[in-house]
């Protein structure tokens, strides 16, 4: 548990920083923009995370961060939820036709809503009781949590017109850990353990 406690004080302050930012009025020029493009970094910085608990357990032995996984997720839904609301609530000021009018007319608009949709019913069912109703079942709709960084990697590429190294960063770490789950499988992980010792 306090681990799990160190995680949320870890990746809250970022959030709350904010916060604070905003009640003091130095959010900058465009203060919704640098709101939105923070959460959204943050979103994509924490599902690279609990993309990366798998192959690192797999590759180097530590059991242990799987514990760790289900608050990572939950963490990355958190940001994405206040992400999508600033959009929506601040952004366009409640203005719902202009919000689905975006998902369904601007690609970067789509792709993050996807996203969103994705990890929702995985937020929903990241529970031990929602594990046991779905048996083999939770496994297979967990995995929506790569289309998830896949939709939130094209999000930040298609949104950015100029500079794109920062999203080109982000999706070969998502290309990285995609490659990693196909070739670091519980065999290979084993062999890997089994020569090293």
């Amino acid at each position: 548990m306090r681990g799990q406690i160190g995680l949320v004080a870890v990746a809250l302050p970022p959030l709350a920083g904010l916060g604070v930012s905003a009640l003091h009025g130095t959010l900058g020029a465009n203060p919704v923009e640098t709101l939105e493009h923070t959460t959204g970094i943050w979103t994509l910085r924490l599902l690279l995370a609990t993309l990366a608990v798998t192959p690192a357990r797999r590759a180097f032995g530590w059991a242990w961060l799987a514990r760790y996984r289900r608050t990572l997720g939950l963490l990355t839904f958190g940001y994405c939820t206040v992400h999508l609301s600033i959009y929506a609530l601040i952004d366009l000021w409640d203005a719902w036709d202009t919000l689905v009018e975006d998902i369904l007319e601007r690609p970067y608009i789509t792709a993050g809503f996807t996203g969103f949709l994705l990890l929702l019913p995985l937020a929903i069912t990241s529970t031990r009781g929602w594990k046991r109703r779905l048996g083999r079942r939770w496994v297979v709709l967990h995995r929506l949590v790569y289309a998830a960084a896949v939709a939130g990697c094209l999000h930040f590429l298609w949104l950015v017109k100029a500079d794109l190294l920062e999203p080109l960063v982000y999706s070969a770490i998502l290309a990285l850990l995609l490659a990693a789950r196909v070739f670091l499988s519980p065999k290979a992980a084993r062999r890997v353990h089994t020569r090293s010792e």
